[in-house]
């Protein structure tokens, strides 16, 4: 995928991609670390919210679990467990209970059987072998000027791109139900819930680049694909 020694020129189909990408992680740790320090009105933990959430969804056979690192929070529907990163679990600002909020969104569409979360876990496994095996068959293609390969190489990554691809609407709803989910059951009054908005939209801006990303890096691949014809 380069040419001699020199530039692959098709490498700035993805440089928009890696710079929205850094701008991304750059904002959503900036935007959590901000609210972070911002004690909720209500003193709710990120723990006591998510169990409250879940509770009152008739899903107390969920279990909320401790999770080692930070921003690893997660709702796990191969267990049915929702876990969450310390700095979320017991604290009480208004990054956590935003944080936590979310990830019982996820686990409240599971439970409902959220049709594009369905899909996504379906695609998951053959999304995740893709995206690591798809290389090994795109560099040896090139390298040996084997069109096949770099075919199947193309293929199993374009499993990993619609894995990307269905994730940002099962993402936008469990922020969206988040919301919600806060105003509703009163957790947060009115002036808190646009941080709690803003801790979400950061969030939801990372599954975005990484889309993008995705999405380019495809392009290139078939770029670079139709130059071996």
């Amino acid at each position: 995928m380069f040419y001699g020694y020199g530039f692959d020129p098709t490498f700035i189909l993805i440089l928009p991609a890696i710079i929205l990408a850094a701008y991304a992680q750059s904002k959503v740790t900036s935007t959590f670390n901000k609210y972070l320090r911002v004690r909720n009105s209500y003193g709710y933990t990120g723990y006591e919210v998510a169990r409250r959430i879940l509770d009152i969804n008739g899903l107390q056979d969920v279990p909320v679990e401790l999770v080692h690192g930070r921003l690893t929070d997660h709702y796990d529907p191969r267990k049915r467990v929702l876990r969450l990163s310390q700095d979320v679990y017991n604290s009480n600002s208004l990054a956590s209970i935003g944080v936590a909020a979310h990830e019982c969104g996820h686990a409240i569409q599971h439970s409902e059987g959220y049709a594009p979360l369905i899909i996504r876990n379906a695609i998951a496994p053959v999304a995740s072998f893709g995206s690591q095996a798809a290389w090994l068959f795109i560099i040896a293609g090139f390298i040996f000027s084997w069109v096949n390969l770099i075919d199947i190489g193309i293929l199993l990554f374009t499993a990993a791109v619609a894995f990307q691809v269905i994730t940002l609407p099962v993402e936008f709803n469990a922020s969206s139900r988040a919301i919600a989910l806060l105003e509703g059951n009163a957790f947060v009054p009115a002036e808190e819930v646009g941080p709690a908005k803003e801790v979400l939209r950061a969030a939801a801006l990372t599954y975005v680049a990484a889309t993008f990303a995705a999405i380019m890096q495809l392009v290139r691949l078939l770029t670079l694909r139709g130059r071996r014809d």
